[in-house]
Formats: structure tokens, C-alpha cells, sequence
């Protein structure tokens, strides 16, 4: 193992091409040009962390021994502009070593992909994947335990989809919802995920969830209700509608795309269908009619707990609510999901004026490649803008993204409560 070296001349070369934005939390974090990032964010986990960082700084022959020089057979996964490779590590057992590819150029990227060294180094929850290490030697490295189970996604909607029975869904989405929670109230800064999805959940061999990909993560600074971001980023089925109309992001950002991460447990359907139709735009109107077993997984044959369905269905109802005033927060959204007399509580009952008001985007007119579902557009509306999702209109645009290409046009369908 070696520490870093604190004039590297790659780590001052990219930051000094940062420029100073509104993100000034995060600037705090990583440093400047200055400094050493990776030594400053540890510094920053030292400072506010009652014990010290596990997390270490690898050699890049470390990574390459443990990988068998990035082998081709080793290859666990390809992103826009990451790939994941499978290795064993001495004393560490197997890991999964995140590479910045190559060919990317955007020194955003770069920036980004120390800013999440920075945001998971400074996390410690069994629901959350923890960082192993990191390597800045010819290149960007982030190092991961492995998971030999895989992510939810690829057990639910491939081959293996039986080894998900109700029990293991069960404790999945309880874990699930713990860890964002933690990410939200139990870190020293508050963190939104951005990418709560189902290919970003990993299962350890006994099946407890680990969340994922802290790529789209954000600080979100005490004293802020909010941060508006642009460009718009994440994945189709999960996006709250504030985030895509305006780019306010917040823990609510997260909780409906939970909302949607639970229906997909209960159906075992995508969060967007071949014909572009959304889960939550799908099951919104069967969980209003009371219809509960209408949605869950035929596959299951009937094969699941009542009182735990009608817990999980109630708790995404209230995730996938189109204003962010009337979801609940994720501790909120973890008592409505083992606390059976919630579903009974006033509270969650909607006014009549915003019951009506209550409507969702579907994706009806959206294509993207099959081999994707994220995206990254320019398109956003200004958080200025009156959020009326019924009058607001969005001019044709087509985006192209990394092995993506979405055309929003205007008007999507809105399914009423």
C-alpha cells in the first residue's frame, strides 16, 4: 500500500481547471488546486469522524496484479464512462476495481469521480456498498468489495428471478430504505443519491442490500432546503417530477425513486416497459382502486405475506406522490413499512384540491436504446418557472448521451389520482 503523494502533479493539473460554482460544499471537500484531493478529503473524514477512514490508497501494479492486467474476461461492467472490473486483492479477498475509462475528456468527469471517493469515504452503513480504496496511478481508480450475487435488477429480471422470493424482497427493501436514510440523517453531511435504482442495489451472499454508484450523489449543506442543479441526470422511470421540470434536488428527489425501486420489487416489472409506459404511471391507479394484488409479481403465485404487501404497496404510494410537500421522508417511509397502523394514519391522506393535483409523468414518448437507461440532458426548465406540470411545456429536443438518445416532446401523458 502507499499514501498519496501530496504534489501530485495530475491532481494539481485537474483542479486548477475547476472553477468555483455554487457547490461550495463540495469544493470545501475535495480542495484545490492547492492541495492534494485525496489527502484533503481524508483530513475531512478525520475532522468529522470519530474514527479513522478503512478506506486505502492502492499502487496501480496492485490493481493491475489483482485484476490479471484488466483482463477482458474480468470485465464486470461498462457504463458511459466507467468500467468495472472483477480482481482478487491479498488480504482483502474479491474486490471490484471502477476504472475511468480512457477515453473520457470531460474534466468534469474527473472531478465528479474524485467528488464520490469524497462522498463514500465518508460513509459507513451495512446497506451501503463501502469504499475499499482508491488508486490516482495512470488514471482514476475507486476499489469495491465484489459481489458475486449481483444487483437486484439482474436477479429480478433475468434468469436466476426465483432466488427473489417475497422473504429476501421483504428484507431488500427494508434494507434499501435504511440505507438511504442513513445517507440522508445518519452522515456527517447530508447525501442525495440520485440513482436509486435496481441495477444500483448489490446483494451480499445472504441477500442484504448494499446501495451503489455514488456518481450523481450531491452534499446538500445543512442550511439549504434544496439545490438546483443542471444538466439533468439519471434514469428513466426514477425521476422525480420537480428534478426533471426544474432540477430541485433534495431528499425527496430520492424518495420517489424508492417509491419506484419498491413497486419494481412487488411486480417484478422494469420501471419502463417496452412501450415506454412508466411502473409508477402503471400501478398509480390500481393502488388508488385499493387493487394491491394487482400488482404484485404473478410469478410469485401467490406466494408473499398480505400484511407485508399491502405495507410495502402503501409506502410506495406515498414515495411516488408527484409534489415533493406530500411524500414522506425516508424514516417516515421506513415506519409505513413495518408499522401496520400508518396506513390508517390521517396524516397521509391528501386534500381534495391536491388529490387532484397529484399527477405524473408517464414516458410514453420517450426512445432510448435498450442497453440504457440513463441520461444526461441540457434540456432543464428554470427553477424559476412556475411548477405546473399540467401547463408546462418542453420544446422538442433530442439528446444524445453515452449509448442513449431520448426525444421529449410535449404533451407526455398524465395519469390524474
Amino acid at each position: 500500500m502507499k499514501y498519496m503523494r501530496t504534489n501530485s502533479l495530475k491532481l494539481k493539473r485537474l483542479f486548477s481547471l475547476v472553477r468555483r460554482t455554487v457547490e461550495e460544499e463540495e469544493e470545501r471537500i475535495i480542495g484545490n488546486e492547492d492541495g492534494d484531493p485525496i489527502r484533503r478529503i481524508k483530513e475531512q473524514y478525520i475532522a468529522t469522524s470519530p474514527r479513522p477512514p478503512t478506506w486505502k490508497c492502492f499502487s496501480y501494479d496492485e490493481i493491475t496484479l489483482a485484476t490479471n492486467a484488466f483482463h477482458p474476461d474480468n470485465l464486470a461492467g461498462k457504463g458511459g464512462y466507467a468500467e468495472v472490473y472483477r480482481g482478487t486483492m491479498p488480504g482483502t479477498g474479491e474486490v471490484a476495481v471502477k476504472r475511468l475509462t480512457k477515453s473520457c475528456t470531460d474534466e468534469r468527469k474527473e472531478r465528479d469521480f474524485l467528488m464520490e471517493i469524497g462522498t463514500i469515504g465518508h460513509v459507513n452503513h451495512p446497506n451501503v456498498l463501502p469504499l475499499v480504496g482508491c488508486c490516482i496511478d495512470n488514471g482514476l481508480y475507486l476499489i469495491f468489495q465484489y459481489s458475486s450475487i449481483g444487483t437486484v435488477a439482474s436477479l429480478l429480471h433475468g434468469e436466476n428471478w426465483k432466488e427473489l422470493n417475497w422473504r429476501r424482497r421483504h428484507k431488500i427493501a427494508i434494507g434499501t430504505a435504511k440505507g438511504i436514510d442513513y445517507l440522508h440523517k445518519g452522515c456527517q453531511r447530508r447525501i442525495i443519491h440520485r440513482d436509486i435504482k435496481s441495477s444500483n442495489v448489490l446483494l451480499t451472499e445472504d441477500y442484504e442490500p448494499m446501495i451503489s454508484d455514488f456518481g450523481l450523489a450531491k452534499w446538500l449543506p445543512t442550511q439549504w432546503s434544496h439545490h438546483s442543479i443542471g444538466p439533468i441526470e439519471g434514469t428513466f422511470g426514477h425521476l422525480a417530477p420537480e428534478y426533471y421540470l426544474h432540477g430541485i434536488v433534495d431528499e425527496k428527489t430520492d424518495v420517489f425513486a424508492f417509491g419506484v425501486f419498491l413497486l419494481e420489487l412487488i411486480s417484478g416489472k422494469k420501471p419502463v416497459d417496452g412501450s415506454h409506459l412508466s411502473l409508477h404511471s402503471w400501478a398509480k391507479p390500481i393502488l388508488k382502486r385499493g387493487e394491491v394484488e394487482e400488482v404484485v409479481d404473478g410469478r410469485l403465485e401467490g406466494d408473499y405475506d398480505g400484511t407485508e404487501l399491502r405495507q410495502l404497496a402503501f409506502a410506495a404510494s406515498l414515495c411516488i406522490r408527484a409534489s415533493p410537500a406530500w411524500r414522506p421522508t425516508m424514516a417516515e417511509v421506513l415506519k409505513a413499512m413495518v408499522d401496520v397502523e400508518e396506513m390508517g394514519n390521517e396524516r397521509w391522506k391528501l386534500p381534495e384540491g391536491e388529490e387532484q393535483q397529484d399527477e405524473f409523468w408517464g414516458f410514453e414518448d420517450l426512445e432510448c436504446d435498450d442497453d440504457s437507461d440513463s441520461f444526461s440532458a441540457s434540456n432543464s426548465v428554470s427553477p424559476q418557472d412556475s411548477f405546473s406540470m399540467i401547463s408546462t411545456t418542453i420544446t422538442p429536443t433530442t439528446v444524445n448521451a453515452t449509448n442513449v438518445t431520448i426525444t421529449t416532446t410535449t404533451p407526455t401523458s398524465i395519469i390524474p389520482s
